[in-house]
């Protein structure tokens, strides 16, 4: 059985993917940081729930002692949890960008690697987005040209350097980036964009269930690797 961790999976992309890996018969646990939306989202699914907010030290901890005292391993996580950072440009909200896209990324995979080297086959899915790659904000040919979101650009290019950074450091663990197409969530709202998350989250799957000789350090979408 494959144990799998899904950061902000009480909605979007997130519950998606756990409900796909649910029906490839994976355990699946649905990280959230409010436990009511959380233990709603794993209850209509038939996944269990972690409390985990990805901007708190004790909170991570918490959530991966858990999973360890129940399953004692850990197989797939996905670092799913994510926000806009729009509105004012300024230190505070940096902070918030960087705390929940990239260090959250840290915390949660920090807290998770001793369970991860128990598994068989240890996979680490990290949800990026094409809006960090240099190549595809200044190609005027891609929609990430006209994205307005200068923190959650920012902030998505170090998620993809910290999994290539991690793919070197921990050989024996597969890491890779997803960007997983425009998708309409609550948080693309604005933008009136998008596709329906069910779509986007068989991407993200594709990379969670990886064979043990599949590829680590690289950036994907749908149609392979992404320059960046």
């Amino acid at each position: 059985m494959t144990i799998t961790l899904i950061t902000g999976a009480n909605k979007g992309i997130g519950f998606e993917t756990a409900r796909q890996l649910l029906a490839l018969g994976h355990i699946v646990y649905i990280g959230a940081r409010d436990p009511e939306r959380g233990e709603k989202a794993a209850a209509a699914l038939g996944a269990r729930f972690v409390q985990l907010d990805v901007t708190d030290d004790a909170s991570v901890s918490s959530a991966l002692a858990a999973i360890d005292s129940t399953e004692g391993r850990l197989d797939v996580l996905v670092n799913n949890a994510g926000i806009l950072g729009e509105g004012v440009t300024d230190g505070p909200t940096a902070l918030r960008a960087f705390d929940t896209n990239a260090v959250g990324v840290v915390r949660v995979t920090e807290a998770a690697l001793p369970l991860l080297r128990k598994s068989s086959n240890p996979t680490v899915v990290t949800v990026s987005s094409s809006a960090g790659s240099f190549w595809a904000v200044t190609n005027p040919e891609r929609p990430e040209f006209n994205l307005p979101l200068a923190l959650y650009s920012a902030s998505k290019s170090a998620a993809t350097m910290l999994t290539v950074q991690y793919a070197k450091s921990q050989p024996g663990i597969k890491f890779n980036a997803v960007e997983p197409g425009t998708t309409a969530t609550d948080m693309t709202a604005a933008f009136g964009v998008g596709r329906a998350p069910e779509e986007s989250a068989r991407v993200v799957v594709r990379l969670a269930t990886l064979d043990a000789d599949g590829p680590t350090g690289t950036f994907q979408d749908e149609n392979g690797e992404v320059p960046w």
